[in-house]
């Protein structure tokens, strides 16, 4: 602790006495020192015993200035215009650090805060009498700069004994000169050894000593033990369906154990959600959904995951110019699900795969869900949609007649995108020259320099373009093609400015790239055939949107390619492009994804009945071509019995002639605007079944076939993977104990989810919020994490 202030008494006649100031300062001096002279003898107040007068000299002059008293305790001064008062705030009220109890005479006060910790400094107030707690810290806890305390007492305009800067502390000793004269006082500079920083960590210390001296438990509100219990379990629920996003460490936060403690909640540990009660909110949620299983009469079988990261290529350059890997030989995560008549569906399970699978392993693992799901009554699983593997789904449709086995209808539009990016002589042109420019771009140090200069000019942003590392095919890899596509076009006007620059003239003197790229830029056919193939790429990816979103049955399939066929015509009639070589792609693709099963579902649903001209409602055969009229009577006498094939057929031809009743008709296709998309939607989903249920019951062999075709979907997509979660399971996953836990929690959230219909995830919701891209954007996850 540095000296203070410390200056034992001096012959008054040592001052001048000329000077009236200084003849009253030394008279009060005096009359001090004789009280306290008599009072350690045992005949005045007992704080002189603490309090010891000195006199403070003018460091130019010599002259007495003022009178102080000093604790002889702790080194603190204060006026001595009043020594009762002085001992009472500073003694007795428990500022002094270092009046033990023992020495009070009410020892029943409650112990001392911390006073001069940091430095025993002086502080005197202008015009205040009382003193705060601690003079030192209370003044480094305001971080008071440059704060002058002036004493007043005697009306003496004196000079400031302390100082206060926002990293250190002033401090004050007397000296004497040769002939033992106090001289005046000098200044120490105390820095604190952590510098600023620790005014925080000392304001900490003395709160901690008050919370000692006095302490006050201020609890949150008062819960009961059934409102704790029933908060817990929400907070449980949320935790689960969050499925990852918020991780078990996060529990033990002390900003979330500090918010459980203000609403009146207890402390929750790790312990408290991974063990029992997630066991048992896992197995209510398995109970339930198997109840419902058992209930319906027949269900479909949803895999989605078998495509998801299935090559090894998809690095690319980001537009920082920085290396992106994007590997893709990892665990696959395949999620099951089961689709219910009712329009419902059900999570099953997930299956973690090392990488790329067989055939006859999909194969293998298909048919264990069945039969894990169905047990003995296999017949109860009608059919399987899954996003890969159609050998797999053939095979097992010819082992077992009842079932129908469907490719995903979104994997198929996103194949699509692939086939023309390798088929179609634009594509490749397109991104050839694309990849020219902006590796130039990118790679050119001056001309990187201007597109960035005219780019922070024109759209307020710096990025570079974004390249893809190689040509691959995949799906990771086609979408950054197409968001170097994007980038290129949004930045038109840029490279227009760049190329017509002086000093990109010349580069292109030397360097025939730079010509090249010249060309390109300023050439008006390579915007024609970008705009094409970006317009191109952003109708296909707005129907998949649309599909993900609808997730539409098997009767929709033939209505949603025709659509797709009518806009693809469209749009070669707007950029002129030549349709045969487009179509041959389209159509290569719709033979690829084809089923029979769609034929046959758009014929026998309701939904999709013409009335003709006589005022009947008819089913659209005109609408399918003859070898697809011959699916619907092979599939149909498939999917019964041998003995009942002939009168299933001879019913189809009644229900081709006669159709349904026109009131009955008109009810199931009564349609209704959607309040959140604005768009005209079915009524009741579900009244296309339910009409062959009931009034159409006449129709024994090809009601039982309508009824189970009707239903199934075209799309495997259930709820969307959470990547933290993903993460989590490949950290634990050669444990099994940690793998368990990661199964319930997914079996938890799915179950959740696809009980209030909500197929997004957390970090799509996220992007949204923060307006990651817009909605004209090429890059979308429905290229990258494609169900």
């Amino acid at each position: 602790m540095a000296s203070t202030i410390s200056m034992p008494p001096t012959d008054p006649s040592s001052s001048s006495t000329e000077d009236p100031a200084a003849k009253a300062v030394n008279k009060r001096y005096e009359g001090l020192i004789t009280v306290r002279t008599k009072a350690t003898k045992g005949k005045g107040a007992w704080y002189w015993a603490h309090l010891e007068p000195i006199l403070v000299r003018n460091p130019e002059s010599s002259l007495p200035k003022a009178v102080k008293l000093k604790c002889s305790l702790c080194d603190a001064v204060f006026s001595a215009s009043n020594p009762s008062r002085t001992a009472a705030e500073h003694l007795k009220r428990g500022t002094c650090p270092n009046f033990s109890s023992v020495l009070r005479p009410n020892p029943s006060l409650s112990p001392l805060p911390i006073s001069s910790l940091a430095s025993p400094s002086v502080s005197y107030h202008h015009n205040h009498r009382k003193r705060s707690p601690s003079a030192a810290v209370s003044l480094l806890r305001n971080q008071v700069s440059n704060n002058n305390s002036h004493d007043t007492n005697n009306n003496s305009n004196s000079n400031s004994l302390a100082i206060v800067e926002s990293t250190r502390l002033l401090s004050y000793t007397s000296h004497t000169d040769n002939n033992n004269n106090n001289v005046g006082l000098t200044q120490h500079h105390l820095i604190l050894s952590g510098g600023k920083e620790d005014l925080g960590a000392l304001a900490m210390l003395e709160d901690s000593v008050k919370k000692l001296k006095s302490p006050k438990i201020s609890p949150g509100p008062a819960l009961s033990k059934g409102q704790i219990d029933s908060a817990f379990d929400l907070l449980a629920d949320w935790f689960y369906e969050s499925c990852g996003s918020v991780s078990f460490s996060s529990l033990e936060h002390p900003k979330f154990r500090a918010f459980l403690n203000q609403v009146g909640m207890p402390a929750i540990s790790r312990r408290d959600l991974s063990g029992a009660r997630l066991d048992n909110k896992f197995y209510e949620a398995k109970d339930e959904s198997e109840a419902r299983i058992r209930d319906a009469m027949f269900f479909q079988v949803a895999s989605d995951g078998w495509k998801r990261k299935s090559c090894c290529c998809s690095s690319y350059t980001s537009s920082s110019g920085g290396g992106s890997n994007f590997g893709c030989v990892e665990e696959n995560f395949v999620k099951f699900s089961v689709n219910l008549p009712n329009g419902s569906s059900l999570y099953q399970k997930a299956v973690f795969t090392g990488g790329p699978v067989s055939t006859k392993q999909a194969e293998e693992v298909l048919w264990e869900t069945v039969m894990g799901i169905s047990g003995n009554g296999v017949q109860k699983c009608v059919g399987i949609v899954s996003d890969h593997k159609a050998k797999a789904l053939k095979n097992l449709e010819i082992q077992n007649h009842w079932m129908v086995n469907l490719s995903c209808q979104l994997q198929g539009f996103i194949n699509l995108i692939k086939d023309f990016s390798k088929d179609l002589l634009l594509f490749r042109t397109v991104t050839e020259n694309s990849l020219k420019l902006a590796n130039f771009v990118n790679n050119n140090l001056q001309v990187r320099n201007s597109f960035r200069k005219y780019k922070m000019q024109e759209l307020d942003c710096a990025g570079l373009i974004r390249v893809p590392f190689n040509e691959c095919h995949c799906s990771s890899n086609i979408a950054h093609v197409f968001a170097m596509l994007e980038d290129i076009l949004n930045c038109s006007q840029v490279l227009q400015m760049v190329v017509l620059d002086d000093s990109y003239k010349g580069i292109c003197i030397e360097d025939p790239v730079a010509r090249e790229v010249a060309g390109i830029v300023q050439n008006e056919g390579f915007w024609n055939d970008l705009g094409a193939v970006y317009a191109l790429v952003k109708l296909i990816r707005g129907m998949a949107h649309e599909i993900e979103v609808e997730r539409p049955l098997i009767g929709q399939c033939l209505p949603l390619w025709e659509e797709l066929r009518v806009k693809v015509k469209e749009w070669c009639a707007k950029f002129n492009i030549a349709e045969a070589p487009v179509e041959k792609i389209v159509e290569k693709r719709f033979r690829k994804n084809y089923h029979p099963a769609w034929s046959a579902a758009f014929i026998l649903d309701p939904l999709y009945l013409i009335r003709d001209t006589s005022g009947k409602y008819l089913p659209p055969f005109k609408c399918l071509t003859h070898e697809q009229e011959k699916d619907v009577d092979k599939l149909i006498t498939r999917l019964v019995t041998k003995e009942e094939a002939h009168v299933a057929l001879m019913e189809l031809m009644k229900w081709r002639s006669e159709g349904l009743e026109p009131l009955y008709a008109q009810a199931v296709q009564v349609k209704q605007r959607d309040s959140v998309t604005g768009k005209l939607k079915i009524a009741n989903p579900q009244s296309s079944r339910l009409v062959w249920e009931t009034c159409l019951s006449e129709y024994k062999s090809l009601g039982k076939v309508a009824v189970r075709l009707i239903f199934l979907h075209a799309t495997s997509c259930g709820f969307k993977r959470n990547w933290s979660l993903m993460k989590w399971i490949c950290v634990h996953r050669h444990s099994r104990i940690g793998l368990e836990r990661a199964q319930k929690m997914i079996f938890i959230a799915a179950h959740s989810k696809l009980g209030r219909r909500d197929f997004s995830n957390e970090e799509e919701k996220d992007a949204d919020l923060f307006m990651i891209g817009g909605e004209d954007g090429i890059l979308n996850g429905v290229f990258t994490d494609a169900p």
